[in-house]
């Protein structure tokens, strides 16, 4: 189902005028130079194609022949109509600026393009046979520069001509001939296409840009072991027959989507989610924009996006999505050394992932503490709020490709989500809005609670009862002195969470000091205070007291009550000031 959904964006990118993608035997390449020969073979100019952006160079993008497989090993074969200066010129420099000589690769680019060219009547097929003919191995030319030697890709043009050798129709059309005549001998049905009688290729060409991953490239479909191989057929892809077009249009369509600036792709940790959809729209600029790292590149979409969100919270489907029913594929990928691994695959509708995302968000919603902070913290700034030093180098690797999941699913959040926000909270004793959000998704959606955006003082989970008495608590003693090196929070908030019947008794004897401090500058104040104190207590039941231990779940409930009460009191405070 993978393989044949994006066999089938393959086919929708190749339909579409705006998108550039190659056709079977070909590849986007970035090239460097180009040498533009006259009809007899000499070099009439050496053309740089590069784009320059300061001290920055850029090679120019163009659709060039290769081979679907990536070529590997000391004595690889030659590219057809373009390669490195060691091919075209047997010639390289090394770090150091000396020349280096290259035999099998000089013999390579003039034996492979004899072997596709050898009859063509072309001019510019003629006139790239005479320039290999007029090389001479170990002598480099005057017009070769330290720069072609050293940098990118040449290709070839014929002088008083447009466009490169490469795009001539006799050229092209011989190469297509070589590709007939050199694919494979195995023959069998496609399982993708349903085909019969197809070429069947033992390798399929490589995934990039997946980080992680070998930068060659790492397969999605292998065999590395005999044991995974069925009916003698050993370790190659003839265990799972692919026809080489098929095979090279769903691995052309991954590494378009794996594309470095690609829009239709999200990195979270070691996973990299890629989506698409069956119609092109507006649904996987929404889809990349509420899971993704990036911002919207302008303020008027952001705003947009904005929008949207807002709308699939209140469960409104925003009809700029396009239609409900439009097929939506995300499929997470995370690096495994040669190969890669699956991490999930969802198949479903526009309709049904805006209903996901708006559940998801709508899980989060809380009371911010800050008007700047934002109203729908998108997965990327909550995963790094469970890094150390909120570093994204520390996320923990698996978590953020089951996160997504969850929310691509609608299913409950890993009990990871919660075990490290907690662990950070106890670590570093910082208990913000983005946290808050985490432990009321979580709580939210795996734990059933209902839980308000602001303080609930109608809630009796004795954890959030808690919370918020250690929030009164911790309130009153920076009231009663502000600035002290070591608050009640920094002390004992973690020991609280978990062991409230050993920390209570001491930090409500504290307070009872401090109020007492209070009283005698403000005494109203303190009275205030102090009836929130046994307003909280009077909910818990005197007959149980403080419970010994609290479950996770419980701590979450606590963390929240905590985060309501702390920002009811500064509220209060402000409208107090305000006054």
């Amino acid at each position: 189902m993978i393989l044949q959904a994006l066999n089938d964006y393959y086919e929708r990118l190749r339909a579409d005028p705006e998108t550039e993608v190659s056709d079977f035997g070909f590849s986007q390449e970035k090239l460097a130079f180009s040498l533009v020969l006259s009809e007899q073979g000499s070099v009439v100019q050496l053309r740089d194609l590069r784009q320059f952006e300061g001290k920055r160079s850029f090679p120019k993008p163009a659709v060039v022949p290769k081979l679907p497989k990536e070529r590997s090993g000391t004595n690889a074969p030659s590219y057809f109509m373009w390669d490195k200066s060691k091919y075209v010129l047997g010639c390289e420099l090394d770090s150091d600026g000396n020349e280096i000589f290259f035999k099998n690769q000089f013999d390579s680019f003039a034996e492979v393009h004899r072997e596709i060219l050898g009859d063509n009547k072309d001019s510019g097929a003629k006139a790239l046979l005479n320039f290999i003919d007029q090389r001479i191995f170990g002598q480099v030319p005057e017009w070769a520069t330290k720069e072609l030697l050293s940098t990118g890709f040449i290709c070839f043009e014929l002088d008083g001509q447009r466009g490169f050798l490469h795009e001539r129709s006799a050229i092209r059309n011989a190469w297509q001939e070589y590709l007939r005549k050199n694919q494979s001998e195995i023959r069998g049905q496609c399982l993708i296409t349903g085909q019969h009688d197809c070429s069947i290729p033992s390798t399929h060409p490589q995934m990039k840009n997946v980080p992680g991953a070998q930068p060659a490239g790492a397969a999605l479909v292998s065999f590395n072991a005999p044991a995974f191989g069925s009916y003698g057929k050993g370790t190659s892809n003839h265990n799972a027959p692919v026809s080489e077009r098929a095979a090279f249009g769903y691995t052309t369509a991954l590494n378009v989507l794996l594309a470095p600036g690609s829009r239709r792709k999200v990195q979270l940790g070691e996973t990299t989610v890629v989506f698409w959809t069956d119609i092109p729209g507006v649904a996987e600029e929404f889809f990349g924009l509420s899971v993704g790292v990036k911002e919207a590149e302008d303020h008027e979409m952001a705003q947009e996006v904005d929008q949207y969100l807002r709308a699939v919270v209140k469960g409104y489907y925003p009809h700029e999505l396009g239609k409900r029913d439009t097929p939506f594929y995300v499929l997470g990928l995370s690096p495994n050394a040669a190969r890669l691994s699956v991490r999930f695959w969802h198949v479903g509708t526009v309709g049904k992932m805006a209903e996901n995302i708006g559940n998801h968000y709508k899980a989060l919603r809380l009371q911010r503490s800050f008007e700047n902070e934002p109203e729908y913290p998108r997965p990327w700034w909550l995963l790094k709020e469970l890094a150390p030093q909120r570093d994204s180098r520390h996320i923990p690797p698996l978590l953020g490709g089951q996160f997504i999941r969850a929310i691509v699913h609608n299913q409950p959040y890993p009990r990871t989500l919660l075990t490290t926000v907690m662990g950070r909270i106890r670590a570093d004793r910082q208990v913000n809005y983005l946290r808050a959000c985490i432990i009321k998704a979580y709580l939210t959606r795996n734990a059933q609670k209902e839980i308000s955006m602001g303080v609930d003082k109608e809630n009796t989970n004795i954890g959030y009862r808690l919370g918020r008495l250690f929030a009164v608590v911790d309130y009153i003693q920076n009231d009663a002195a502000p600035g002290a090196n070591v608050t009640v929070r920094d002390r004992f908030f973690g020991a609280a969470a978990a062991t409230p019947r050993r920390i209570f008794p001491v930090i409500l004897k504290n307070a009872q000091h401090s109020l007492a401090k209070i009283r005698k500058e403000k005494p109203g104040w303190a009275i205030t205070l102090d009836k929130s104190v046994q307003t909280i207590l009077g909910d818990v039941d005197p007959r149980k007291g403080f419970p010994a231990t609290m479950t996770l779940e419980q701590q979450g409930m606590f963390v929240l009550g905590y985060y309501h009460q702390r920002q009811d009191l500064y509220t209060k405070q402000e409208d107090k000031t305000e006054e």
